[in-house]
């Protein structure tokens, strides 16, 4: 007698989530050797790292014939990065806007999310469409290590106090090959909680009767933006409000440039992209993204009483989830 599919799923969630940090903490200390600034690891590197999750799961969904959940989960961790994330961050202390990269974030991440809906509108994500979204993460990346210079010097120096070689042991630091053999490990992991994370989330929908696109827009999307969670929650907790922000916003951009664009490339013939995720949730996805602009502008601060409305539409969304399309 096989394990129960919920047991498989949350073993891989569990390994997956271990192999994300592994692989997040090998790639900050390399760019560290490397002499790459704080505040540029914290916009970049973490952003990236902590969307590792998404890239394992929607590789492995892509290549057992499940586009759906692939896309299903990228839309989901960026609904989820917004209203739920971002919302509780702002609910538990509220966030004040002074980065000048979220000025860039912002618009980009409504660009993409728009590009996204334009792109999918066929039902398929193309190889060629990849490549224009890994070609605009690389133009987005360059323009955001470019403004960083321009960054205030209390900015530089939260993001210093978070991602600095001063906090990482000398016995870690020191071995280039040691961090890379760290993050090759998280990579290796990752890739096997993956495997075992889709594994049981297809088995729970064909169980439970749910389509693999509700299955990737839930607990899919929430398992694998578990690092964005810790990450930001610990930011916030530390009054490192611009590190929170940034790394939110970086990681719901990455999601679709980086995540999506690779993914899009390692499927040969492309992503199909079911109508109810078309229809419903790439737009909501766009929107949020869209409600982020005044929000973020009109006083440069996302207050408690913003955040309260972003976890209730949420919880809204979900439910909308469990109890009409499930």
């Amino acid at each position: 007698m096989g394990l129960h599919p919920g047991i498989i799923f949350l073993v891989g969630l569990v390994i997956i989530i271990v192999g994300a940090e592994l692989m997040l903490r090998g790639a900050a200390r390399v760019a560290t050797l490397l002499g790459i600034k704080p505040i540029v690891i914290g916009l970049t590197v973490v952003s990236i790292g902590t969307s590792m999750p998404e890239l394992a799961v929607g590789i492995t969904a892509v290549t057992e014939g499940k586009g759906p959940l692939a896309v299903g989960n990228i839309a989901g961790a960026n609904i989820i990065n917004i209203l739920l994330i971002l919302g509780l961050s702002a609910l538990i202390r509220p966030l004040p806007v002074h980065s000048l990269s979220v000025r860039l974030d912002v618009p980009v991440m409504v660009a993409a999310s728009l590009a996204l809906v334009a792109m999918a509108w066929d039902g398929v994500l193309s190889r060629a469409e990849g490549m224009v979204m890994l070609g605009a993460a690389v133009a987005y990346t360059f323009a955001l290590v470019r403004l960083s210079r321009g960054e205030s010097a209390a900015l530089r120096r939260e993001f210093a106090e978070e991602y600095s070689a001063a906090l990482i042991p000398k016995t870690f630091i020191s071995s280039g090959a040691w961090n890379s053999l760290l993050l090759f490990v998280g990579l290796a992991v990752t890739v096997l909680g993956a495997d075992l994370l889709v594994s049981g989330a297809i088995d729970l929908a064909r169980d439970y009767g749910v389509s693999d696109a509700v299955i990737g827009l839930t607990i899919v999307a929430i398992g694998t933006t578990a690092p964005e969670l810790a990450t930001t929650l610990m930011a916030t907790f530390k009054n490192e409000r611009d590190v929170a922000i940034g790394n939110l916003i970086g990681s719901s951009i990455y999601n679709i440039l980086v995540i999506l664009g690779m993914t899009c490339m390692a499927a040969r013939g492309g992503i199909d992209v079911s109508d109810e995720i078309l229809r419903i949730d790439l737009p909501l996805a766009a929107a949020v993204a869209l409600v982020c602009l005044p929000v973020f502008t009109s006083d440069r601060m996302v207050s408690r009483l913003e955040g309260g409305l972003f976890v209730a539409a949420y919880l809204l969304y979900l439910s909308m989830l469990l109890f009409i399309r499930a």
